[in-house]
């Protein structure tokens, strides 16, 4: 069953994170835990948190509330119905429109058509509505702020930029060190290295590669990314220390002196 994380939640239900932090707290949903104990929403909780919040506001009683929305719960499907749903006040009852059926939530009665027209219309969850495409700085954007309260959501979201734009040197440099962070070593270095075969030369790009191969175990190669750092910045102060470092561990001691003495002078001139 597919999940939403609380940054999902904010744009499709239009709500602050207060507000639903608020209907946490007061139970009227109970949202599972993701990695790094995110919350993580289902369909039924979306459609809950926007119906508590708007019966509040158009001061439905909160006992009424409160008895409407579990049995509203219980009778909700797993996911969007086709015919879209709608969430209505009539009076003091919540009343469910899906396609051309009516009922009333909190006796699961159905109702004649008439009996929930007028404007008591006050929560909508239907079919997503076709929005203007997303642009790639935007896409990259959104997935960094999810890095913290939803790694997986972050790397969907740099995978998505990185469709959007190949070229985004960016998106393809946070989704390595994401999933590098996340111990997923095989998928990060393949992240390093597709960006590389797409044509990007960043030095940051290889020197990620570089410390990822070196914690693989693979010092030559980590080296060889760590030559291709400098080539694309010679100034690159970290990728200088860490060739001189390991050149010496590989017993090239000609390159160890030469890049430590780069690393030196870079640092002084600073």
């Amino acid at each position: 069953m597919h999940t939403y994380g609380v940054r999902d939640v904010e744009k499709l239900l239009r709500l602050p994170r207060s507000t639903i932090r608020s209907l946490v707290d007061a139970g009227f949903v109970s949202p599972s835990r993701g990695p790094r104990n995110a919350w993580r929403f289902s369909f039924q909780d979306l459609v809950v948190l926007r119906t508590a919040r708007s019966l509040t506001e158009a001061k439905v009683p909160a006992k009424r509330i409160t008895r409407s929305i579990r049995e509203l719960r219980r009778q909700l499907p797993e996911s969007m119905p086709l015919s879209g749903l709608s969430i209505c006040a009539v009076g003091d009852r919540v009343v469910v429109r899906e396609g051309a059926s009516r009922w009333q939530a909190e006796s699961g009665q159905y109702l004649l058509a008439l009996e929930s027209n007028g404007a008591g219309a006050i929560a909508v969850v239907g079919p997503p509505v076709p929005q203007r495409p997303v642009s790639a700085d935007a896409l990259f954007e959104n997935a960094a702020a999810l890095e913290e309260t939803d790694p997986e959501g972050a790397l969907q979201g740099y995978a998505e930029a990185i469709a959007a734009d190949r070229q985004n040197v960016h998106a393809h440099i946070n989704r390595g060190r994401l999933l590098h962070e996340l111990g997923r070593l095989d998928e990060a270095e393949h992240a390093y290295r597709d960006a590389i075969d797409s044509g990007l030369d960043q030095s940051l790009l290889h020197y990620n590669l570089g410390v990822l191969l070196e914690d693989r175990g693979s010092k030559p190669a980590a080296l060889q990314a760590y030559k291709a750092a400098l080539r694309a910045d010679p100034r690159h102060a970290d990728a200088l220390h860490n060739a001189a470092l390991l050149a010496q561990e590989l017993g090239r001691a000609q390159d160890a002196i030469r890049y430590m003495a780069q690393y030196r002078r870079l640092v002084r001139s600073k």
